[in-house]
């Protein structure tokens, strides 16, 4: 097999595992939860909790990936992520037990840190050290596709009205197919610290000050993203003129995320990773707080694909700076930045479904994450203006553009 062949193979494995993980497990609750809601007896606020649970999984996901440092653990890990996100699928569809769902919620949570994290660490080891280049915008453009399959799959089982836990059940058949590639694609890594080549994999830790106001940006990213992201089916739906609507607006952000994460990488190799990261989450504000100013279709519609072209990419931004600096280890900074990151995602759904059972709308949870995006957008600045490592890390990106 030739390395190109192997190359895309790898990266085809972390495609699927992402649809699979991120996708099924976790982004399939976002069009499922109006479907539950008119079938069983959840609510705004249980539903908003059910959310903050499944992110509390990611997080402890985000805690374990962040304390490994053995590869070969962490590829055990990956494939029990594989198998836990196709039986916790399945298991909610069997009860209405608001306990048992919360353990499943978790569960798939974790899950999703494999694909997101785990995964990402070991595919970006695997580039770096076959002398690919080092980003993750074909990687995560899973996420999107995940988005995408999920949408698409709950408008055709509601057009064969089908209920939500045949929905549940099915959805954990079709991840049964994908685990197979995802498990089978993606080599055993290697123990070596140095590439083939011999080229010493030599890490590069930030400094504490950027470490800090990096993990303070990725929060207030995480905040917003998952209001969104959570809730915009939901939303869509409750505006009686737009009945019907949720699911095209969560296929619009899954197809905006799909050529996003790889239009990111380009723009960072012209203007560094913070001026990108910057640029993404100023025009993720606008996505976010649009459906707050107006309820049309276009508005919708429009604010979908600026969510959906950016919020992938600031993940894949951040977790390839994380990788530049520790491609030795790269989950070791990847895991740092994304309990940061999901600790918002705890914390935000939670609120925002509290918040939108007392007012009737999701309006105040909309602007609340809207400006905690633009916080994360002055920090950024501040680190762009000041910081030496941010300074280092967009000169090497420039010159590696260049060389190719």
């Amino acid at each position: 097999m030739s390395d190109q062949t192997q190359r895309l193979r790898v990266l085809f494995a972390g495609i699927f595992s992402q649809i699979l993980c991120v996708g099924i497990a976790r982004f399939s609750y976002t069009p499922l939860l109006p479907v539950m809601q008119d079938q069983t007896w959840i609510g705004d606020a249980e539903g908003g909790w059910l959310a903050a649970i499944n992110y509390t999984g990611y997080m402890c996901g985000a805690l374990i990936a962040a304390s490994v440092g053995d590869l070969q653990l962490k590829d055990r890990l990956y494939r029990i992520g594989l198998v836990l996100a196709v039986v916790t699928t399945a298991a909610m569809a069997m009860t209405e037990n608001m306990f048992l769902w919360s353990l499943m919620r978790f569960l798939s949570g974790l899950s999703s840190a494999g694909s997101m994290l785990i995964a990402s660490g070991l595919i970006l080891n695997w580039l770096i050290r076959h002398q690919h280049r080092s980003e993750l915008g074909i990687h995560f453009a899973g996420a999107g596709l995940g988005i995408v399959f999920a949408a698409v799959v709950v408008e055709i089982f509601l057009r064969l009205s089908m209920g939500w836990a045949d929905q549940w059940l099915w959805f954990s058949i079709l991840g049964l197919m994908l685990a197979v590639p995802a498990w089978r694609w993606l080599p055993q890594p290697s123990a070596s610290p140095a590439a083939p080549a011999g080229t010493s994999m030599e890490d590069n830790p930030p400094g504490k000050r950027f470490l800090w106001l990096m993990m303070l940006a990725y929060f207030c990213a995480g905040y917003g993203y998952v209001v969104s992201a959570t809730f915009i089916v939901t939303i869509v739906e409750r505006e009686p003129e737009l009945a019907g609507m949720g699911q095209l607006a969560f296929l619009v952000v899954g197809l905006a995320a799909v050529p996003a994460v790889m239009a990111w990488d380009l723009i960072a190799r012209r203007v560094g990773y913070l001026m990108a990261l910057l640029l993404a989450y100023v025009v993720q504000i606008a996505g976010i707080v649009l459906p707050a100013i107006d309820q049309s279709l276009t508005s919708v519609l429009i604010s979908a694909v600026l969510f959906g072209g950016t919020f992938i990419g600031c993940v894949s931004l951040v977790l390839t700076m994380a990788g530049r600096l520790y491609p030795s280890k790269p989950a070791k900074l990847m895991g740092r930045m994304t309990l940061s990151y999901g600790l918002a995602q705890i914390v935000a759904p939670a609120l925002t479904g509290v918040l939108a059972e007392q007012s009737g709308n999701y309006a105040l949870g909309l602007w609340l994450a809207g400006g905690f995006v633009a916080l994360g957008a002055v920090l950024i600045l501040v680190l762009k203006l000041s910081d030496q490592t941010a300074a280092e890390l967009d000169n090497s990106n420039r010159s590696a553009a260049l060389a190719s």
